[in-house]
């Protein structure tokens, strides 16, 4: 096989999985989440070796809170109707 064909089909096997991971993170958040996870679990295995299990901590997703997005204080809900 020709090298500069090697490389053009690295460059669109790289090029397509670049957009498939664009594709799952805008359309299917929750399955991606759900994919990190399992996968970051898989790593931290303590049988694996540190180094795969500081990948699978950086991987894994971020802990979903029940919380506002400003903290959650509850304080900047709808104010009163102001009375004239």
């Amino acid at each position: 096989m020709d090298n500069g064909l090697l490389l053009q089909y690295l460059i669109i096997a790289v090029a397509v999985l670049v957009s498939a991971w664009v594709v799952l993170k805008k359309q299917f958040p929750g399955v991606l989440r759900k994919l990190r996870g399992v996968l970051a679990l898989w790593l931290v295995k303590p049988q694996r070796s540190p180094r795969l299990q500081a990948w699978g901590r950086r991987l894994a997703p971020p802990a979903a809170s029940a919380a506002g997005a400003c903290g959650g204080c509850n304080s900047c809900g709808p104010s009163e109707p102001k009375q004239h």
